[in-house]
């Protein structure tokens, strides 16, 4: 299974340090389904290569319920573009994803000359250019013949893909599409997918012609998570269940429930003056934007083009000036004192601390509950034993994850923490419990310790 990414911007071997792979190497990563290489089959100061190659172990794969009983052995998985080369895109580009660049951070925003090549992707020619040619690709879709004794075109198409685009937006086109076109994902579709979609899809999907489409294709037909995700897209403008031709959930998926728990939270703590730490595109500053007890809402997060997203998603630039007044954006790194961040009466981690590197999570510590020291701090994070009820779940619930604990193991991080910087602290489960494993995600809210005169 292969993708190639193509730039022609001189020095094109800059494309390096917007991938954060060394054009010298060759880079291979572990992934549940095989192993992941990258490589630079060319890399010139005219032209620079990127090469994703996914190397699928069939025995890995889990074959589908309707398959007959050698599928997990015959089947188009190790050669066609799917949901198994997006999971790996993800992994080993994550930071690319998120558009970030430590040594080019000025060329991680420019549009550059693109080309990118999926050999092998199912798909219709017609449906390919349709999803893709609205994002401003050049789209040729080459149909792949059967051999001369078949006769006639396949499934299948070779992909050529040009355009002039920012790297980032090139890759979550890929990693969103590539499933749609496929139309089947290897792992058990969550309510969480719904974020990685409007994550991904953040600035292009709302207004894309097929939308509602790429919202059922990517959530795997499950009319529920896509509902809910579409009319969290268009938020100022719900779709009915007649244009989306799906029913209304029945349930609040995972991630509305979790930042209804983190407002319960705050609001058990009376906190009017807020730090979301690690805001991402803002969902969480949104949903405290609307409700007048704050009077004060930070934004903070170490990649810019994120806190462009959360603007636009805010519409800070259309909001009234006595709304835009109750709203700061700032950008920082949560592993480093922030004077900017003292004084408040609540900071908000949600799902942040897992994205941190175990060995950094103590500087985190410092940074936030030492040095920043707000009133309360409110903390989310998945619980692992929950992760049994995904099916076919392998590793952690997100790639870019570097942990994921236990309830026992979060419990004693929590009083750790709490006795060290001088807080109380409790615990809670958000979502659907189950007796056993434990609810979804675990909450903790710290309450700084009030001390008493005599």
């Amino acid at each position: 299974m292969l993708l190639t990414l193509t730039t022609t911007h001189r020095p094109a071997t800059d494309l390096g340090y917007l991938l954060v792979k060394h054009p010298g190497k060759v880079h291979s990563f572990d992934v549940p389904t095989g192993t992941a290489y990258v490589l630079y089959p060319e890399a010139e100061e005219d032209r620079c290569t990127a090469a994703l190659l996914l190397d699928v172990d069939p025995q890995r794969l889990r074959a589908q319920k309707d398959a007959f009983e050698l599928s997990q052995y015959v089947n188009d998985r190790p050669y066609a573009a799917s949901s198994l080369l997006s999971s790996a895109l993800a992994k080993v580009f994550r930071s690319a994803l998120r558009g970030a660049s430590k040594d080019r951070p000025e060329l991680a925003e420019v549009a550059l000359p693109l080309e990118v090549r999926v050999p092998v992707l199912r798909g219709t020619v017609d449906l390919v250019t349709r999803l893709f040619a609205p994002l401003g690709w050049a789209v040729t879709a080459t149909p792949i013949m059967f051999e001369p004794e078949i006769g006639g075109d396949s499934r299948y198409v070779d992909l050529l893909l040009t355009g002039e685009l920012r790297v980032a937006d090139a890759l979550n086109h890929l990693y969103v599409l590539l499933p749609v076109l496929d139309d089947g994902k290897h792992y058990w579709v969550a309510p969480d997918e719904i974020e990685k979609l409007l994550r991904s899809g953040e600035g292009w999907l709302a207004g894309h012609p097929e939308k509602v489409l790429i919202a059922r294709r990517y959530l795997a037909h499950r009319r529920a998570l896509a509902t809910t995700a579409l009319e969290l897209l268009e938020s100022d403008q719900p779709v009915t269940e007649e244009e989306a031709e799906l029913p209304v959930a029945r349930r609040a998926p995972l991630a509305e429930q979790r930042r209804d728990a983190v407002l319960a939270a705050l609001a058990e703590v009376r906190a009017s003056r807020v730090l979301d730490l690690g805001c991402g595109g803002g969902a969480l500053l949104a949903a405290l934007l609307k409700n007048r007890d704050f009077t004060e809402i930070v934004g903070a997060d170490v990649a810019t083009r994120t806190l462009e997203q959360a603007a636009r998603r805010l519409r800070l630039d259309r909001l009234p000036e006595r709304q835009k007044d109750r709203v700061r954006l700032i950008q920082t790194a949560l592993t480093y004192r922030d004077d900017r961040l003292r004084g408040f009466d609540a900071a908000v981690l949600m799902e942040v601390i897992e994205h941190v590197d175990l060995p950094r999570l103590p500087a985190l510590e410092t940074a936030v509950f030492g040095h920043a020291k707000p009133g309360a701090v409110i903390v989310t994070t998945p619980n692992v034993e929950y992760n049994v009820h995904y099916e076919g779940l392998t590793g952690m619930r997100h790639s870019d994850h570097r942990f994921e604990w236990t309830r026992a193991e979060f419990a004693a991080w929590a009083d750790r923490v709490a006795a060290e910087y001088g807080y109380t602290v409790t615990i809670r489960g958000v979502g659907e419990s189950h007796p056993e494993t434990g609810a979804p995600t675990q909450l903790a809210l710290f309450t700084i310790k009030t001390e008493v005169t005599a």
